[in-house]
């Protein structure tokens, strides 16, 4: 039996969509003590207020930067005009559309003080898209940047939960309904004193098909991922300044670029375009120290770097979105002397929760467990897997899965451990190796061939500049490894070069694993955060 604390939700639509208790994952929350009554958005500004932050600088985008003790203020009055003007009661559900902008993490703060629940969503989506957000959460409040209000105004138009619509102006000048409500209000605001198990925050996981799942996140969970990860793995101090491309609406984003910096006193430098020319800009113009972006990002950084941009204020390369291979891992540390750190997360887990060390590393290798959470490989009946050997990722530590009204969290949650539907080898020293997400996984023969280990294999040649491995089909193998490849400057495409990765991929993995089909393009389609998107690629097959 799961008890929970009194809750301060006058709503009570998500303590009443929890989970079952007995399809809870286990939560080890040992070395994780909270008050009973907790507001994380409170504890992220007015507590750094107090502790002498204020004069610090929280955040810096659109041409401003904001000190700890501004962001502070600036949460209070929209917090109150959320709740004298708007009528948001606690538990309410709140959604924010918006790209990475100081503005979107205010209204997730002020939201998250007037104890509502935040669904924060990427600016990309449609009236439809968003529509399964509102019908799935019965959202009756929305926050929208002004510059992206035709979408979600046609999601309200046809919507039967979605009544309040309020637009701000997310490029600084506060010239906007909100920023204009907000300008009379008050400094302080008494935050809602929710419960630390009151739900916070619903993040939806990002790339599925069919009906959306909303991952659901307590108050305290926001402040644990800050406490574990953050402070153990990237040892965060105020001097740290955070630059990123994951968007915000996703947890990841959400705990690199606000939890992460705003925990500890740090600065965070938001990017509505974080394209890597951008990035690079921003990390020298601001001597940023922690960077959070996918390794096809670290590819054109690594070029820069050697035309002669100075990146050398990053401490810190956390690799996000996808798998970091090998030669990547390898080029960054050659160039920086620095290790580039790559992790594993979920949104069912809100962050990281395996990792790689700064003094502990090694490459094609995700680490250790962060400390509070265990994990182990499991076969198909549940059971661990030996060393050495492939199988299903389980987790569990002081967050794990709580899907909202949703079927599907018997799948995710077995005998209280997390499955997190990736495939992984933990060898004999206890270290985790990613080999594919479990339907990444090519059966070509009878043989298990993991898509990831084949593009690394080709990314240590010269002549790939990007690529991707997708199962194409195959009468005689019923599948068989293609390649995707896209070529460095100067290289030809063509039967040769062809022949040529093969080879290659044979003398530096196991042969069976090479690509039978490689299929040349000029570029591959990615998120905007620089993740390939594979399911968008076409087979060829053999030809």
């Amino acid at each position: 039996m799961i008890d929970l604390r009194p809750s301060a939700h006058l709503d009570s639509f998500t303590r009443d969509a929890l989970p079952p208790h007995a399809d809870w994952p286990e939560l080890l929350l040992d070395g994780f003590d909270y008050p009973d009554r907790l507001n994380a958005a409170v504890e992220l500004t007015d507590a750094m207020v107090a502790r002498g932050f204020g004069d610090h600088t929280a955040l810096v985008g659109n041409g401003r930067q904001r000190t700890y003790k501004e962001l502070t203020d600036w949460t209070n009055r929209l917090a109150h005009v959320l709740v004298d003007d708007l009528g948001v009661k606690p538990g309410n559900r709140v959604l924010i559309r918006s790209a990475n902008n100081p503005a979107m993490v205010a209204c997730w703060l002020a939201a998250t003080k007037a104890g509502a629940v935040v669904v924060n969503t990427m600016p990309m989506l449609r009236a439809g898209e968003l529509a399964k957000y509102v019908d799935k959460a019965e959202i009756e409040f929305a926050l929208c940047d002004t510059r992206l209000m035709d979408e979600m105004t046609a999601c309200a138009h046809d919507s039967r939960f979605l009544k309040t619509v309020v637009g701000f102006d997310g490029t600084s000048n506060h010239d906007a309904d909100l920023d204009r409500m907000a300008l009379e209000k008050p400094v302080r605001f008494a935050a809602v004193q929710t419960a630390q198990d009151d739900v916070a925050l619903l993040g939806f996981t990002s790339g599925s098909t069919g009906e959306p799942k909303a991952t659901m996140h307590f108050h305290r969970d926001i402040l644990i991922i800050a406490d574990a990860y953050a402070q153990e793995v990237l040892q965060v101090t105020p001097e740290d300044i955070f630059v990123g491309s994951p968007p915000l609406a996703f947890t990841f984003g959400l705990g690199g670029l606000a939890v992460f910096p705003l925990r500890f006193g740090a600065s965070a430098v938001l990017l509505e375009n974080a394209s890597p020319p951008n990035l690079i800009e921003i990390i020298a113009r601001y001597r940023a120290t922690i960077c959070f972006t996918a390794p096809t990002a670290y590819r054109v950084m690594l070029q820069a770097m050697a035309e002669g941009a100075d990146l050398s204020s990053l401490r810190i390369a956390v690799s996000a979105g996808e798998t970091l291979p090998a030669p990547v891992y390898d080029d960054w540390l050659r160039a920086t002397g620095k290790p580039m750190l790559d992790g594993i997360g979920a949104t069912e887990m809100l962050h990281i929760f395996l990792s790689n060390r700064l003094d502990d590393h090694r490459p094609a290798c995700t680490g250790k467990p962060v400390g509070g959470y265990e994990a182990r490989v499991v076969d198909d009946t549940g059971a661990p897997a030996p060393p050495g050997t492939m199988g299903r990722l389980a987790v569990r530590g002081p967050t794990g899965c709580r899907y909202l009204n949703d079927t599907r969290q018997a799948n995710y949650v077995q005998d209280g451990w997390n499955i997190t539907g990736d495939t992984f080898v933990m060898d004999e020293d206890g270290y985790f190796h990613f080999a594919a997400r479990n339907d990444d996984i090519i059966l070509s023969a009878g043989y298990n061939i993991a898509g990831p280990e084949v593009e690394a294999a080709l990314l240590a040649h010269a002549a790939v500049a990007e690529c991707a491995v997708i199962s194409a089909p195959d009468p005689e193998r019923g599948a068989v490894v293609e390649a995707h490849v896209v070529l460095s400057d100067g290289q030809t495409p063509g039967p040769d070069m062809a022949r040529a990765l093969q080879e290659h991929v044979k003398a530096t993995i196991a042969p069976f694993k090479y690509p039978r089909s490689v299929v040349f393009a000029d570029s591959l389609p990615k998120t905007p955060t620089g993740k390939i998107q594979r399911f968008r690629i076409q087979s060829k097959g053999l030809e």
